[in-house]
């Protein structure tokens, strides 16, 4: 059995590491990691490898930024040409991104079985081009490994076959679970001016956050006003810079402080010692909940709702006022607590290779 890996940006790096490590344990089970390029750092990715445990890729196709059409035709043309030479009998995507879609098409079209991890989830919005990906992906795949029971019923409800979807539990609690039991720094604060609990987390990066200046304008205003009762710490994405500079967005505050992007276990650090999170990111919403941090979703919508009925994540939308307010509530003491997911335990992976396993 040969089990083709797609990944296409660095999250994807976090979903799959624990995916190959459990195909380790099938001597049978021959593995190949592809990298379609979409999202390419050399040096933030050869670090994510690193901490991660997992190979530099077998392949990179090396398809790089573009639009949304024209980076998936690129990304299908190159994997449809490697497919040719390497003919695999299991693809496996995860997540959303447009090398989740543009691959899954591609062995669709060639009637190679599809597996998606993180099928099911939704955010009900097809502005978002996850949405789409998502949608997509899951009507196509022959596996569907869903992190939680919502997304269970979400595919049920879209009248996908149930033999076809698996339960699992949460890969990137895996990856969490994994590094936190080996990071020895683990409670030591990634900066030496900064104590635990004493400081929150910023992540920013979706386009309808930093592309819109009357939006990305408004959310600056609020963090400025919130950094003026706790630090907040921003490792900024390149892409998020470049528009700050391009809005000439400042923040006046010396408790607001941004750095250049993290690798996975310094992030884990920084946000693991943190008082709360605020973030327009998918997975950390998950993780933050696994933690039973306080979590502040920058977005009006989340397609992992189990998060805040479940969990320690409110949505607060780009309401500048009401990220104020809520950031207020937790400072006050006021903090949703988490109940916990039955299958979020470490072992996602391995119930994903198993069942790849004995049914092929």
């Amino acid at each position: 059995m040969k089990l083709i890996h797609v990944v296409g940006a660095r999250p994807n790096f976090a979903k799959i590491a624990p995916i190959m490590r459990a195909v380790y344990e099938y001597k049978t089970i021959e593995q190949v990691l592809v990298h379609t390029g979409q999202h390419y750092d050399e040096n933030m990715s050869k670090c994510f490898f690193e901490e991660l445990g997992i190979p530099e890729p077998d392949v990179n196709l090396g398809v790089g930024s573009g639009l949304h059409g024209e980076q998936t035709g690129e990304i299908m043309k190159r994997f449809e040409q490697f497919l040719m030479n390497d003919h695999g009998d299991i693809i496996l995507v995860v997540g959303d991104v447009n090398s989740t879609i543009a691959c899954g098409l591609v062995a669709c079209k060639l009637h190679i079985p599809l597996a998606h991890v993180e099928a099911g989830l939704r955010s009900f919005d097809r502005r978002m081009p996850e949405e789409i990906n998502r949608l997509l992906t899951d009507a196509i795949s022959d596996y569907l490994f869903t992190p939680a029971e919502e997304a269970n019923e979400n595919l049920i409800n879209e009248g996908i076959p149930e033999e076809k979807i698996y339960l699992v539990g949460d890969v990137m609690i895996d990856t969490l679970i994994w590094e936190m039991e080996r990071l020895e720094d683990l409670d030591k604060p990634l900066f030496k001016d900064l104590n635990n609990k004493e400081y929150a987390v910023l992540t920013l990066h979706r386009p309808s956050n930093v592309d819109d200046p009357r939006v990305f304008k408004g959310i600056m205003k609020a963090l400025n006003t919130i950094a003026e009762d706790i630090k907040i710490i921003f490792p900024a994405h390149p892409r998020t810079k470049k528009r700050m500079k391009e809005f000439q967005i400042y923040t006046d505050n010396d408790n607001f402080r941004i750095t250049d992007p993290l690798s996975y276990r310094d992030f884990l650090r920084l946000y693991r010692n943190s008082r709360f999170v605020l973030t327009d990111s998918g997975s950390i919403q998950q993780e933050t909940t696994y933690l039973n941090i306080p979590c502040l979703t920058i977005r009006g919508n989340t397609e992992r709702p189990f998060t805040i009925s479940k969990g320690t994540n409110i949505l607060v939308g780009v309401d500048p006022e009401k990220i104020v307010r809520e950031s207020k509530k937790i400072l006050a003491g006021e903090e949703k607590k988490s109940v916990g997911f039955t299958l979020w335990d470490g072992k996602a992976a391995e119930r994903i290779v198993k069942i790849l396993y004995e049914g092929f």
